[in-house]
C-alpha cells in the first residue's frame, strides 16, 4: 500500500543519513571567528570586547552602507554562539552554528552516530522560530528575571511566550506572535522569551511545563494565557491583568469631589479627555505605572454628562488634552494636548509634577524621595518640614504655609508637612530637645540613609504671620549660604506608612488571590501548577491539627526542667576572662578600638604614621576616663569604618606637659582671649579634658576640637572679663572650684555632643590646620601627687 511505501522510503532515508552524513550535512554559513577577528584560544572577554567594537561599527544605525545590515547580523549570531561554552564547544566539534544542534544532550539510541551523522534542520527547510533574530532582544535569563523582571512588573505588565526546539506548534503562533510585540511594546508593556530547553529552572520558576505557552506578569504574580492566540485576545489578556481601578470615570456630577480628594490621598490628580467611550489602554498603562504618586480620571466628552466640565475648563475637543492639578482645584498645574501622544511624552509630563507642591510625609518612600540623602557636597538638598495638627485650629497655620512655598520654589528647598498625630515617633524626636510644641517649622538635611539628619527649629513657631514669614525666609538664606547653620542632629525612625492596610485586610486580600488562582487552575485543569498551592494549604492543616493535638497530650511535667534553669546564675559581662565562649562563630566587630597614647605607642601612632592617616586623639583624665571614653567612641563609631583613620587617648594626668608644648608649638591653635590671661596669670593651668585632635603625623599639622561647655571649666575662653572684673581675683576662682566640684557625670558626657559634626568637617577637610615644626616628645610620666 502506499503507507507502505512511505515508511520504507523514511527507512531508507534515515539509513542514507546515518552513512552519508558527512556529504549531506549542509556547512555554515560562515566562520564566526573569522567574522568577530578572534582565535579559537581566545578568552570570553576578548571575544566581547571584539563583538562591540565591530557592532558599533557595523550597526544600520551608524553605517549606512548597503551591506551593513548583513554584516551586523552575522556579527551578533557569531557573538551568540561564542559567548555560550556550550554552543563554542559544538561548533569547535561539529563545525556547526545551531543551538538544537547539543549533541552532549542527545537521545541515548544514537549516541553512536554523533561522530558520522547529524540533523541539520534547514536539510528539510523547516523554518526556525524559537530563535529568531527578532526575539533575541526579548530572551531572558533567571538571574535577569530576578533582579530585573520582577520588580519591574510592580510598574509594567510583562506578556512572556514559552518556547524551545522543535515546537511545531510554536510555528503557527509566531506571526501572531510579532504582531502582537510590534502592537504592544511601543505602550511600554514588557516582553519574554523564555527557551524551556536552556532555561528549564525559570520555567520551572514560572510554572510552565509545555509548550508553547504565553503567560503575563504584574505585580510579581503570574497568570497563564488560556484563550486561542489571537492578537485581540493578547491585548485583551493584557489589559485584563491590570487593577480595575486604575482610572476613575468622571462627568459633571463627580469632577469636584475627584479634584478635591487630593489632601485626602495625597496625590496630585490628572484628567484626561477624549472622544472615546472606553479608557485608552496607553492611558491605563501610564497610571499603573504612576499609581503610587498621582490620580488618574478619564472625562469622555462624547457624553452629555460630560459638557459642563469640558465648558468649565475650555477644552479642545478634536485633540486629546490632559490636566494636571495640585492644591489649587481651579486651575491646573500643568496642560498638555496632542493629536497623537506617544508614551514618552505622557511619562516626562506625570514624571515632572508626581509630587503636590506641599505634600504631607506619609510614609518613608514619599521622605526618601522628597528629602534624598546628601551625596555630594554641592548637591545639597534641604527639607523644610512643617509639624502641625490636623483640627481647625491649624487651617489658617497650613494655608500661610503653602502660600510660603509657593512663592519661594527653589531646586535646593523641598516643602513639606507632617500631622504630630500621625507621625509621633518622628514629631518627637525633632522637638524634644527643645521641648516645643506645634505648629513649627524645622530645616533638615539627611545625612544617611539609615536616618541621620541635621537639622535646626525656626524660633519663635509657626502661627503663619507675615513675621513668621519674613523670619523663615531670612533663615533659609542664611542656610543656602552656610550649611552649618544646621545645629542639632538625630537618628530619625522610620515613618509610619499611613495608608497602609489592616493586617486582616491584607490577610484577606491574600488569601482571595490564593483562592481565584486556584479555582483557574482547577477549571483548566492544570495540576503541574496547582501543586504548590495545595501543599500550601495541606501544610497549615497538618502544622494546625499537630498543634492541637501535642497541646492536648502534653505533659504538665515539662515546665520543671525551666524551672530548674531559671534557677541558675545569669552569666553578665564581667565574668571571669578564663570563661570563653565555645561558639564556633567568629565575633561580629561592633565596637571601636581606641588604644592609649604611651611612650611606648608614640612612635608608630603618631611620628611614624603613615602618609594620608590621621589619629583621632581624646584628653582626658583618670577621673573621666570612662565617661569619656564610651561617649567618644559612639560619637565615632559611624566613621570607624575609613581605614585611614585611627583613634586613641592620652591621659593628661600621666603626660600632663605634652599639651601645653603642643600649644606652644602651634600658637595659632590658642584662642586670643585665653592668651591674653596666660599674659596676667600664669597660675592657672588649662583644662584639656574632652579635647579631641586630630593629628597628621606625616605632614605634621593638627586640627582642634574643644569641648562644649558644661560649667566645670576653668579655662579663660569659658569665663568672660566682665565677670571677672566684677568678682575679683577670688571671688572668680571660688566660683571656678565650686562649679569645678559641682560638675557631674553627665556634664562630662556633654563635652562631646557636637564631636560628630566635628568628625564631618575633618572628613571634609574643611577644618584649620595648625602646623607644628616638630612633635613634642613623650617621653616621661608625670608622677601622681
Amino acid at each position: 500500500s502506499s503507507v507502505g511505501v512511505f515508511v520504507t522510503c523514511c527507512v531508507w532515508a534515515i539509513l542514507l543519513l546515518a552513512l552519508f552524513g558527512d556529504s549531506l550535512a549542509s556547512a555554515p554559513e560562515f566562520d564566526p571567528y573569522k567574522v568577530l577577528g578572534v582565535s579559537r584560544h581566545d578568552s570570553q572577554a576578548e571575544i566581547k570586547k571584539a563583538y562591540k567594537r565591530l557592532a558599533r561599527e557595523w550597526h544600520p544605525d551608524k553605517n549606512k552602507s548597503p551591506g551593513a545590515q548583513d554584516m551586523f547580523i552575522k556579527i551578533t549570531k557569531s557573538y551568540e554562539v561564542l559567548s555560550n561554552e556550550e554552543r563554542r564547544a559544538n561548533y569547535d566539534r561539529f563545525g556547526q552554528m545551531d543551538e538544537n544542534q547539543n549533541f552532549a544532550r542527545g537521545p541515548q539510541g544514537f549516541r553512536h552516530y554523533q561522530d558520522s551523522f547529524y540533523f541539520d534542520e534547514s536539510f528539510f527547510h523547516f523554518p526556525r522560530t524559537s530563535h529568531d533574530f527578532t526575539d533575541s532582544k526579548h530572551h531572558l535569563h533567571y538571574n535577569q528575571y530576578i533582579s530585573e523582571v520582577l520588580p519591574d512588573s510592580f510598574k509594567r505588565p510583562y506578556l512572556i511566550k514559552i518556547t524551545s526546539e522543535w515546537c511545531f506548534t510554536c510555528i503557527h503562533i509566531e506571526p501572531v506572535w510579532k504582531d502582537t510585540v510590534l502592537e504592544l511594546e511601543p505602550f511600554g508593556v514588557g516582553i519574554g522569551v523564555v527557551d524551556i530547553g536552556y532555561e528549564r529552572q525559570l520555567a520551572n520558576h514560572l510554572g510552565a511545563h509545555r509548550t508553547p505557552s504565553i503567560l503575563g506578569l504584574i505585580n510579581g504574580k503570574v497568570t497563564f494565557f488560556h484563550y486561542a492566540v489571537v492578537r485581540e485576545h493578547l491585548r485583551q489578556f493584557v489589559e485584563s491583568l491590570l487593577p480595575q481601578k486604575l482610572v476613575e470615570k468622571v462627568t459633571d456630577n463627580s469632577y469636584l469631589g475627584f479634584l478635591n480628594s487630593w489632601h485626602e490621598e495625597n496625590k496630585p490628580r490628572v484628567l484626561m479627555f477624549d472622544v472615546a467611550s472606553n479608557i485608552p489602554f496607553l492611558y491605563k498603562l501610564t497610571a499603573f505605572a504612576y499609581k503610587d504618586y498621582v490620580r488618574f480620571g478619564y472625562v469622555d466628552m462624547g457624553l452629555t454628562e460630560t459638557s459642563k466640565v469640558v465648558q468649565r475648563f475650555s477644552i479642545n475637543t478634536y485633540a486629546p488634552t490632559m490636566l494636571l492639578f495640585k492644591e489649587n482645584t481651579d486651575k491646573p498645574a500643568d496642560v498638555m494636548q496632542a493629536r497623537g501622544m506617544k508614551k514618552q511624552i505622557i511619562d516626562e509630563f506625570v514624571s515632572n509634577n508626581r509630587f503636590l507642591l506641599v505634600p504631607r510625609l506619609v510614609n518613608q518612600k514619599l521622605f526618601d524621595e522628597l528629602c534624598p540623602v546628601k551625596q555630594f557636597h554641592r548637591r545639597r538638598k534641604y527639607c523644610v518640614l512643617l509639624v502641625t495638627g490636623e483640627g481647625e485650629q491649624f487651617v489658617s497655620v497650613n494655608e500661610a504655609f503653602f502660600d510660603f512655598a509657593s512663592s519661594n520654589t527653589k531646586e535646593v528647598l523641598r516643602f513639606a508637612y507632617v500631622y504630630q498625630r500621625q507621625q509621633q515617633p518622628l514629631c518627637d524626636t525633632l522637638l524634644k530637645k527643645e521641648d516645643i510644641t506645634p505648629p513649627q517649622v524645622i530645616l533638615l538635611e539627611r545625612r544617611s540613609a539609615t536616618g541621620r539628619v541635621l537639622y535646626r527649629t525656626v524660633t519663635g513657631g509657626w502661627n503663619g504671620s507675615d513675621d513668621d514669614k519674613h523670619r523663615l525666609h531670612e533663615q533659609l538664606e542664611i542656610l543656602q549660604r552656610d550649611p552649618s547653620h544646621l545645629t542639632h542632629d538625630a537618628m530619625l525612625p522610620e515613618l509610619n506608612n499611613e495608608f497602609a492596610s489592616m493586617f486582616l485586610i491584607h490577610w484577606i486580600n491574600t488569601a482571595y488571590d490564593y483562592l481565584a488562582q486556584f479555582y483557574f487552575d482547577l477549571l483548566y485543569s492544570n495540576w503541574r501548577e496547582m501543586m504548590p498551592v495545595l501543599s500550601l494549604i495541606f501544610s497549615a492543616l497538618f502544622i494546625l491539627f499537630g498543634t492541637v493535638i501535642i497541646q492536648a497530650f502534653s505533659d504538665a511535667g515539662e515546665d520543671k526542667p525551666a524551672k530548674q534553669k531559671a534557677t541558675d546564675p545569669p552569666k553578665t559581662a564581667e565574668s571571669s576572662p578564663g570563661q570563653e565562649s565555645t561558639s564556633s562563630r567568629p565575633p561580629k566587630k561592633n565596637f571601636v578600638e581606641v588604644t592609649e597614647l604611651t611612650d611606648i605607642t608614640y612612635m608608630s601612632n603618631l611620628v611614624r604614621l603613615k602618609p594620608g592617616h590621621i589619629n583621632v586623639v581624646l584628653i582626658l583624665t583618670d577621673a573621666s576616663k570612662q565617661v569619656l571614653l564610651r561617649k567618644f567612641a559612639k560619637e565615632v563609631y559611624s566613621f570607624s569604618g575609613s581605614q585611614t583613620l585611627h583613634y586613641s587617648f592620652l591621659n593628661v594626668d600621666k603626660h600632663s606637659q605634652w599639651m601645653d608644648s603642643l600649644m606652644e608649638s602651634a600658637p595659632d591653635a590658642r584662642p586670643s582671649d585665653c592668651l591674653d590671661e596666660e599674659e596676667d596669670s600664669t597660675s592657672n593651668k588649662s583644662d584639656y579634658t574632652g579635647h579631641v585632635l586630630a593629628l597628621n603625623g606625616h605632614k605634621k599639622y593638627f586640627c582642634i576640637f574643644r569641648p562644649v561647655f558644661t560649667g566645670e571649666e576653668v579655662e579663660c575662653s569659658r569665663w568672660s572679663d566682665e565677670d571677672a572684673a566684677m568678682a575679683g581675683p577670688s571671688k572668680a576662682s571660688r566660683s571656678r572650684s565650686s562649679s569645678r566640684q559641682k560638675a557631674t557625670t553627665l556634664e562630662i558626657h556633654h563635652k562631646l555632643d557636637r564631636l560628630g559634626l566635628w568628625m564631618e568637617r575633618l572628613m571634609e577637610g574643611t577644618l584649620p590646620r595648625h602646623y607644628v615644626p616638630a612633635w613634642p616628645g613623650l617621653d616621661t610620666i608625670t608622677p601622681q601627687k
